[in-house]
């Protein structure tokens, strides 16, 4: 449901969730602090342009920006529409086309959420094995990893891996105040942790990323990720989708998912 909360407080708490003062964002948005302050007040009613101006140079999500909006009394800008709309129909199969060519190696769409919207096939073997309640849709990513029952029991820098997703999903809930995020925070905080695994401590990547290592019937499986976004849509939906692609962090994974692959097709 949209939040009917006044327009200046909501300009004023992104504001301040952005480290910006009133003079930062003026100089910005080429007004003057007065007028800024104005607006903030409610002094000032600002036109719907200026609300897109200074959403923009705060980096309001989309959803939050149509918020804004309609706070201030304008319809809607930006429209929202599931991924398999009519509409949406050549992004969804961008989106097939590059999770599809990443095989062998595991890719995945998510929501803002860290839903799984799409997985292409060498994600989805990844997933067999986890209790089938975690894989009742929506499917959370991040709860899924973490969990015991989840892919938690297979990978073997749990804390690790768990120190680094909560450090990504707190500084999502301080940028976005998104409140299904911070309850999905509370929950997986509360999730029993492991003493950390007593073995030597090498960093064959010179912390350059976290590896994900993960046990498999074929052995230890070690994978980084990207995350890629759609460039400048103008969809709520499309806006908050990413591709999350895994990679081989050695050659004995790449081995490892190219016989997955071949144990599948056989």
């Amino acid at each position: 449901m949209i939040s009917q909360a006044p327009t200046g407080s909501l300009l004023r708490e992104w504001r301040q969730r952005r480290h910006l003062s009133q003079l930062d964002l003026a100089v910005e948005a080429e007004i003057s602090t007065r007028h800024l302050s104005f607006v903030e007040t409610g002094r000032a009613r600002p036109s719907r342009e200026m609300l897109l101006h200074l959403a923009a140079l705060l980096e309001m999500p989309l959803r939050e920006r149509n918020v804004l909006l309609v706070s201030a009394g304008f319809a809607p800008v930006y429209s929202e529409r599931a991924l398999d709309a009519p509409e949406l129909a050549a992004a969804r199969a961008a989106v097939e086309l590059v999770l599809r060519g990443h095989e062998p190696y595991p890719a995945m769409a998510l929501d803002r959420h860290w839903n799984l919207v799409i997985a292409n096939q060498a994600a989805q073997r990844l997933l067999a094995t986890v209790a089938a309640d975690l894989l009742e849709p929506p499917v959370n990513m991040m709860r899924l990893s973490l969990h015991p029952l989840g892919l938690g029991g297979a990978i073997i820098n749990l804390e690790e891996i768990r120190a680094h997703m909560l450090h990504r999903l707190r500084r999502q809930v301080a940028s976005s105040g998104d409140p299904v995020l911070l309850q999905l925070l509370r929950e997986l905080a509360a999730l029993p942790s492991s003493p950390p695994a007593d073995t030597p401590h090498h960093d064959p990547y010179a912390g350059v990323f976290v590896p994900l290592r993960l046990r498999t019937p074929l052995g230890e499986l070690s994978l980084f990720s990207t995350m890629t976004v759609f460039g400048s849509p103008l969809d709520v939906s499309l806006s908050e989708l990413a591709l999350e692609s895994f990679f081989p962090a050695d050659a004995a994974s790449t081995a490892i998912l190219q016989a997955m692959a071949a144990q599948r097709d056989a």
